[in-house]
């Protein structure tokens, strides 16, 4: 959000928590972006503060680590539940496809912009102790190959990012180490330890945030006119060869 505020770039952001940033360029939208009204209030909130929208980026998105199946506790707080289940897919993938379903009908009315969407390299290598997260990224991807061909005849573009191991954000909270910890065997140290490892990465390191919204600002440039319908890793060449 901040690389495109420094180009110029009128911003809304859409999020269910304040963190109290104004700026003359940025409009701030508390958002559940599984409530189809407060999704659609806030696509008309944006239009009448800017004018028009000619890009969304997707990146909402919530992950909580859990086993299919716990032998040492089953039925217990880290064996998938339906609750957890069904709160993974409103967010990642309800929530995709309601904000895009509003944006998308501006652009194809212009007939112009771009749709970016968040996968995850999980999405396509599977993600031990994390299958419901991995499954909803692994949705991602085909939702932006579909959407790409529907709505390119309208000069939509429709393109995805899967970022691998990046630095640290506010979501690596306590609750979700805690259960990484336990499905993975390991204290919450170790886990913590474990993420200065960069040892499945060949660039040695950890991606850094300003990385990826180098490919957003790229993406939504009209330099990047004639790419739709793929979804570019950011992941310091990390896969599973």
């Amino acid at each position: 959000m901040d690389e495109l505020l420094e180009l110029g770039v009128n911003v809304a952001n859409f999020d269910i928590v304040d963190n109290g940033e104004q700026h003359e360029y940025l409009l701030f939208q508390k958002v559940d972006v599984t409530s189809r009204e407060q999704v659609e209030a806030a696509v008309v909130a944006t239009v009448e503060r800017f004018g028009t929208i000619d890009a969304v980026v997707n990146n909402a998105g919530i992950n909580i680590p859990r086993l299919l199946i716990d032998l040492k506790d089953p039925y217990g707080k880290y064996e998938l539940d339906d609750a957890t289940f069904d709160k993974i897919i409103m967010i990642n993938q309800k929530g995709l496809y309601l904000v895009s379903q509003a944006v998308g009908r501006i652009l194809v009315e212009k007939k112009n912009g771009v749709i970016i969407n968040m996968a995850s390299e999980a999405g396509l290598e599977g993600s031990e102790r994390q299958s419901a997260y991995a499954a909803t990224k692994a949705a991602v991807y085909s939702y932006t190959r579909s959407w790409a061909k529907e709505l390119g005849k309208h000069n939509v573009r429709v393109v995805g990012i899967a970022p691998g191991i990046m630095e640290a954000t506010g979501l690596r909270t306590l609750a979700y180490e805690e259960a990484l910890g336990y499905t993975r065997g390991k204290t919450v140290d170790e886990i913590r330890a474990g993420y200065a490892s960069t040892s499945t990465t060949p660039l040695g390191r950890s991606g850094k945030l300003s990385e990826v919204a180098d490919l957003v600002a790229y993406y939504i440039s009209d330099r990047a006119s004639y790419i739709t319908g793929i979804t570019t890793n950011v992941a310091g060449g990390k896969t599973r060869g």
